[in-house]
């Protein structure tokens, strides 16, 4: 059966809501005439004045006579008001039903819907190309603001013209866990460093020295870890074995760390490591796995520390020991920040980043070699 082609009229009209999205067209700017824009796209005037006849009922283009066609004033910067009740919150998250990202997507949705708000969800998959089309979706929303965790932070921004369109339509918006270099905009996130640091820094305490670590490192908080990991071995003027420290890819945390730790496990007893400090508690349990292959135990063959403090933290037989995330609070503080850039309480260059205190949490994985050995 063929394919069904898409009316030329409707790929010309999101040709030209890409312009608007993504400012390349202001709102009171005047677009091509229809000569112009039929002769660009190869098109008849009568697709082109289809296209634009639809964005004009649709509110995102207004007619003046005798003087052209024009960028309609953005719902969201014209319509916005101090009270919260009734406008539209937008969250972009990496995940949605994984792991810690329900915790947090609950937060803000309570919080706004105290306040009489109601919440635009969207995930990008920890993809890209699905951040843009959803930041694209949002565009199109008449949003009040906006919550963005970005995908693969350390990655780079492919998408930074997609956040120039939201300060252009004055969307105000705040991240999450962290932020893109390029991006200036309020974030709240835990101090990713100080945690690697304090989980490192634990097990060195409990006398343990052949510590390994593994650290998804497409995001800054996995970049942050790892740093704040080495640093711990660097005060105490301990050197690390570069095979020790294990860096991979969102795409590779089912395989990459796991097939690490087996190499790892199949070294003579004094050769291999004590203790391991996981990304987060979704690698740990998945470690968990490996070890059990073997048939170690853990604590008492190995210790391990997570991150995260999320329910698998006590969801198997072994209780982690592990860093705190905010979760809840993290996203309840969110929609505060952003009221207070919605009222124009607060300009954004005035609000300072919400950045969490790592806390650990001990509990039954982390064997103290220092009594052992006494």
């Amino acid at each position: 059966m063929k394919e069904q082609q898409t009316p030329k009229y409707i790929q010309l009209k999101q040709e030209i809501l890409s312009w608007i999205v993504t400012a390349q067209f202001k709102p009171h700017d005047r677009l091509p005439s229809e000569n112009e824009i039929a002769r660009r796209f190869e098109m008849s005037r009568q697709t082109v004045r289809q296209a634009l006849g639809d964005l004009e009922q649709e509110g995102w283009l207004y007619r003046t006579q005798g003087k052209g066609t024009f960028v309609a004033e953005s719902q969201t910067a014209a319509e916005r008001k101090p009270s919260p009740v009734g406008m539209t919150i937008g969250m972009i998250t990496t995940h949605i039903s994984d792991y810690i990202f329900p915790t947090i997507v609950r937060g803000v949705e309570s919080t706004l819907r105290e306040r009489g708000a109601r919440l635009l969800l969207a995930s990008t998959d920890n993809e890209k190309s699905k951040e843009r089309d959803s930041l694209e979706s949002m565009l199109h929303e008449p949003l009040a603001g906006l919550i963005i965790e970005p995908t693969k932070s350390a990655e780079g921004n492919p998408n930074f013209d997609f956040f120039l369109a939201l300060d252009a339509r004055q969307i105000p918006y705040v991240m999450l866990n962290e932020r893109y270099t390029d991006v200036d905009a309020p974030c709240l996130k835990v101090d990713d460093e100080l945690g690697g640091y304090r989980a490192a820094e634990y097990l060195l305490r409990m006398g343990h020295e052949r510590i390994a670590g593994f650290f998804k490192t497409d995001d800054y908080q996995g970049v942050h870890r790892m740093r704040g990991f080495l640093r711990a071995f660097r005060e105490r003027k301990q050197p690390v074995a570069a095979d020790w420290v294990v860096r991979y890819s969102s795409e590779e945390k089912t395989s990459r760390p796991l097939e690490a730790l087996e190499r790892l496990l199949e070294r003579e007893t004094e050769e291999r490591p004590t203790a391991i400090f996981c990304y987060n508690d979704e690698l740990a349990v998945r470690m968990l796995d490996i070890i059990r292959r073997r048939g170690l135990t853990v604590p008492d063959d190995l210790s391990m520390i997570g991150f995260d403090d999320s329910n698998l933290a006590i969801a198997t037989e072994v209780k982690l020991t592990t860093i705190v995330h905010p979760k809840t609070s993290m996203g309840a503080d969110a929609v505060e920040l952003l009221m207070k850039l919605i009222s124009q309480r607060s300009p954004r260059a005035s609000l300072k980043d919400i950045v969490y205190e790592p806390a650990l949490v001990e509990r039954e994985s982390v064997q103290d070699l220092t009594e052992k050995n006494a």
